[in-house]
């Protein structure tokens, strides 16, 4: 008999959450929203019925708090649970916590989800299925290892608990082992409270395949076919896309079946990911199946609008957070799997708030300014607005941008075109570095497996037409100000901007920016820029006579199309008076100017070690006073469920600066490594 819902609690934040109460609210169901003390003002918490406190910052005192959300529930009187991606959405105690309490619970059984949810058990139950899965070559807990005979590398160690490419260490030699092992146990026990791994053979070249499955709890369970994530870096993806493009009909069709039996005899209900790694050109082993089992996701996947977008039931989009909710209210579904069709294609990007070309760092900030792409073929999954406050303590995923086209290169043209129209200030992104992925040759001719972005590194991107496009700003300001040099009867005097240790020079008559000793760059605007138009100008005053330094032109924002060097991009400036940032092709450039002050300005000996980002300390590996050799590990800092090793970068005697377990601040001294012979420096 079906339960209908009336409130909804989301037991997230960030986008998902937003995601899931437009569906809600569509349906005519009351939200609720739950919050931290850092996403006090976030968009979620406005965009619910209701948002109600549920603890501080800390993940584990609020979003991972199974009390502090039940209690929520009953304060605001929500009858079901909707847990998005990530947090407690895998954890089958939380389930069974809130179907004790008397609530819906929005996802699979919890006995369905603690089978699935776990790689060892998920196995067993493939195998019963008849579903292949790569052979086991060992079981480790608690750092004991019980190898199944010689070990092939390279092989793959992994968590048996939890997704996202956590607790994951590729093994190549036996040397590698030992420390992989310790790494991903740890890391498998810090990200779910489980350092249980498991050792299988690594597929060099593989491509990963995943079927979203729909079931109900009256015996109908269907594939709503495939989506292609092999786009990924260490396991975590990138880019995906749906359907699989140019996978042999015969795998495809195999892959559905699979996924199929396998939620049938896990007992399966709701929205569900089947996870497959499919050999690129083939098995090498002609006794492999050349696709194999990975791993079930007993929720719904950051990925699933891509699949919203090509889907269709009866003709019509389908919309998975819609069947999620009239699953757990206990309806039918309604339509079986002849009703089910792909139509066209969709690609998504993850946008991250991280430094993609400085190690893929988690960042955190306040993102100043938020341009996100519109258009009839694109759709934003969007966390971050004007002012909103990314904090380290969470996952950085801040929006998704996807494209839809009626084959894979428009839907893929079309990805490039609105990541170019994307701009975040404020903030470091990954979002230039997505761009770039999804308009290389590599991406646009199917060769990107799961290991290619480990093994292709994309070039950094060139400051130096962002900084043309700054300087061209601030002399297009400093001349609307009427300050620029204008002479009666003649042209406009040349303008000097100063931007970092650059002079650059520019000359609106001639439309040319110089650059102290190279050679000029043409510079015309296309439209909006530097066209006597410069959009949101606040204030600034410059000035001078035959010619002009721009120096104290601010609060200027101009966006539109430039043509430098005969090439044209579209750039957003925002010029303040102290900063400038400018975002093009997905990137952010900050350029400082005179009189600001930055980190950058201050020196900083080659042997201090900092903190990229703020985190925890979570080991300290040396001793102060200790005689270090250069590349030697230091300690480990721990951020955004990431661990980063922090080496020596010289030999030396080493000063430790920070304590085991501290909580340290972005750029904060750690370590600092002086000559063997050099005393430590002491007050006087």
């Amino acid at each position: 008999m079906p339960t209908p819902i009336h409130t909804l609690l989301i037991a997230n934040r960030g986008e998902i959450a937003l995601r899931i109460i437009r569906t809600a609210r569509r349906l005519g169901l009351r939200t609720v929203a739950v919050y931290s003390d850092a996403d006090r003002a976030a968009p979620h918490t406005r965009a619910a019925d209701v948002a109600v406190r549920i603890g501080p910052t800390p993940a584990a005192e609020s979003y991972l708090s199974i009390p502090a959300l039940l209690a929520a529930a009953k304060e605001t009187g929500a009858d079901a649970v909707h847990p998005g991606y990530g947090f407690l959405s895998e954890q089958a105690d939380f389930a069974r916590a809130v179907v004790g309490a008397g609530l819906t619970w929005v996802g699979p059984p919890p006995d369905a989800m603690e089978a699935m949810g776990r790689k060892d058990t998920a196995r067993e139950i493939a195998q019963r299925a008849g579903v292949p899965v790569l052979r086991s070559l060992g079981n480790i807990r608690g750092g004991w290892f019980a190898a199944q005979g010689n070990l092939p590398f390279p092989l793959l160690v992994k968590a048996a608990a939890g997704g996202g490419g956590k607790g994951m260490r590729i093994v190549r030699e036996q040397d590698e082992l030992g420390p992989a092992i310790a790494a991903a146990g740890r890391e498998a026990a810090a990200a779910f409270g489980d350092d249980a791994l498991l050792l299988e053979r690594y597929i060099e070249r593989g491509r990963h395949v995943e079927v979203q499955i729909l079931a109900d709890e009256h015996g109908n369970v269907l594939h709503l076919h495939e989506r292609d994530c092999s786009a990924q870096r260490r396991h975590q993806k990138v880019l995906e896309e749906a359907p699989a493009p140019d996978l042999d009909p015969t795998v495809r069709d195999a892959l559905h079946t699979c996924a199929v039996r396998l939620a049938r005899e896990a007992g399966y209900t709701g929205v569900g990911t089947a996870e497959f790694l499919v050999e690129v050109g083939g098995p090498s082993d002609p006794s492999d199946a050349g696709a194999w089992f990975l791993e079930m996701n007993t929720r719904l996947q950051v990925e699933h609008p891509v699949t919203e977008e090509v889907v269709t039931v009866r003709g019509e989009r389908i919309d998975l957070v819609e069947q999620q909710l009239r699953v757990a209210a206990g309806e039918e579904l309604g339509f079986s799997q002849d009703d089910v069709a792909v139509h066209g294609h969709a690609i998504e990007a993850r946008i991250y708030a991280e430094d993609a070309f400085g190690g893929f760092l988690p960042q955190a900030g306040t993102a100043t300014r938020v341009r996100w792409p519109e258009g009839s073929h694109v759709r934003v999954e969007a966390g971050i607005e004007d002012g909103t406050v990314v904090p380290a303590a969470y996952d950085p995923m801040v929006g998704k941008v996807i494209a839809v086209g009626a084959d894979r290169e428009t839907a893929r043209r079309g990805l490039v075109g609105a990541l170019d129209a994307t701009a975040i200030g404020g903030l470091v992104t990954n979002t230039g570095f997505v761009r770039a992925l999804a308009d290389s040759d590599a991406f646009r001719d199917g060769e990107v497996h799961t290991a290619w972005l480990d093994n292709h590194p994309l070039p950094a991107p060139d400051p130096r037409p962002a900084m043309v496009a700054a300087a061209w700003t601030i002399a297009t300001a400093a001349m609307a100000d009427g300050g620029d040099g204008w002479r009666l009867g003649g042209p406009p005097a040349d303008t000097w901007v100063e931007l970092d240790d650059a002079v650059l020079r520019v000359s609106i008559a001639r439309g040319e920016v110089r650059r102290e000793g190279e050679p000029p760059t043409s510079c015309r605007s296309v439209g909006g820029m530097g066209d006597g138009t410069v959009g949101g100008r606040v204030g600034g005053t410059v000035g001078g006579t035959a010619g002009a330094a721009a120096g104290n032109v601010g609060g200027v924002s101009a966006d539109g199309l430039l043509e430098l060097a005969g090439s044209t991009a579209r750039f957003a400036v925002d010029v303040g008076p102290r900063s400038v940032e400018v975002s093009t092709r997905g990137h952010t450039f900050r350029f400082v100017r005179p009189g600001a002050s930055s980190l950058g300005a201050a020196e900083v000996s080659d042997g201090v070690v900092l903190a990229a980002m703020p985190g925890t300390l979570a080991r300290v590996e040396v001793r102060d006073g200790d005689l270090v050799t250069a590349g030697q590990s230091l300690g480990v800092l721990e951020a955004m469920k990431m661990e980063v090793t922090l080496l020596a970068p010289a030999d030396g005697v080493v000063r430790v600066r920070a304590g085991a377990g501290d909580q340290v601040a972005a750029r904060q001294v750690l370590f600092e490594v002086g000559p063997a012979d050099e005393p430590e420096a002491t007050d006087g």
